[in-house]
């Protein structure tokens, strides 16, 4: 899809990335339904970031490094995935998941959204944001918190995870919103649910 994406609007290189980095956050969740194994997991997970690694520098998969400006945004959602897994999978599968898909819709959709769409814009450490952008973070945070914790989270907690995560991804500096999105997710969600 990214690379039919890519060839039919070239005017829009960030919009391939997002379509990978929404598909890509469709895989915890699809590891968690169908009960993947701790091993099996880390290993895709250390394969994939090996894979981002090394499509950086050569471009093979070019809808993965189409933006015009340098980062490591790639390589930071690979590690961040594997993080995520090795500190929590399949024990607390759900926080991972949370996770994973605050950071793969969540900064997806703020990717493709705020830019396309004009809203109250700032800078943040060189980086445009939006206010459009922001609220998808924010929202999808809280919306995929309710629907996978629900049960385990107060309104007020909810409301929290989406600011922190909103907060977060405001770093975006090289990508490095990969990392601390997610796994600021993932301490807050543990620090609410205990061991």
């Amino acid at each position: 899809m990214a690379h039919l994406l890519r060839q039919r609007r070239p005017d829009q290189p960030e919009w391939s990335r997002k379509v990978v980095h929404l598909g890509a956050g469709l895989v915890l969740p699809m590891a968690w339904a169908t009960d993947i194994g701790r091993t099996v997991a880390l290993a895709a997970a250390v394969l994939a970031t090996v894979l981002a690694a090394v499509n950086q520098r050569t471009r093979l998969l070019p809808g993965l490094e189409s933006v015009n400006r340098h980062s490591y945004g790639t390589v930071a959602y690979g590690l961040s995935i594997l993080l995520l897994l090795w500190w929590g999978w399949p024990r607390h599968a759900a926080v991972v998941v949370v996770a994973g898909l605050v950071m793969a819709f969540g900064d997806g959709l703020a990717g493709v959204l705020g830019p396309a769409y004009p809203s109250p814009n700032w800078s943040v450490l060189g980086q445009r944001k939006s206010l459009l952008g922001t609220t998808c973070v924010a929202l999808v945070a809280t919306i995929v918190g309710w629907m996978l914790l629900g049960e385990q989270l107060s309104l007020s907690q909810l409301l929290v995870l989406g600011v922190a995560a909103a907060g977060l991804e405001q770093i975006s500096v090289l990508g490095v919103d990969n990392i601390l999105l997610p796994l600021g997710t993932a301490a807050l969600l543990n620090q609410w649910l205990g061991p």
